[in-house]
């Protein structure tokens, strides 16, 4: 089974709760559309949006999933998401740990048991 890191930005969380793209992650794990989702703070994006270049900051999220789950995955973002066009960029993954890329295909199907 093919694995796929996606690339996806979201806003800095200003609230004092849970942000936006810890949300959307939490939201993607339980429905099993990827195993695990790492949000990397401090990214200051800078991009030419509806005819001026802004500067925002922004997380990092990086996304495992596997390839029958990629295209649920992209619609789902795009549904959860704030931004109207938010960047989704699929990676596939070349090699890795085979055990975790077991993991990695158990935890991302849906009748999967938990381990």
């Amino acid at each position: 089974m093919q694995a796929y890191v996606v690339l996806v930005t979201a806003p800095k969380s200003t609230d004092s709760g849970e942000s936006s793209a810890e949300a959307m992650a939490r939201k993607l794990v339980e429905e099993r559309l990827v195993a695990c989702v790492n949000i990397v703070p401090g990214l200051t994006s800078i991009y030419r949006w509806q005819g001026s270049v802004v500067t925002d900051e922004e997380v990092l999220l990086v996304m495992k999933t596997t390839e029958n789950r990629l295209d649920s995955l992209i619609d789902r973002v795009a549904e959860l998401h704030p931004y109207s066009v938010p960047e989704v960029l699929a990676l596939p993954v070349d090699r890795g740990y085979p055990p975790y890329l077991e993991w990695l295909t158990e935890s991302a199907h849906p009748e999967s048991d938990d381990r």
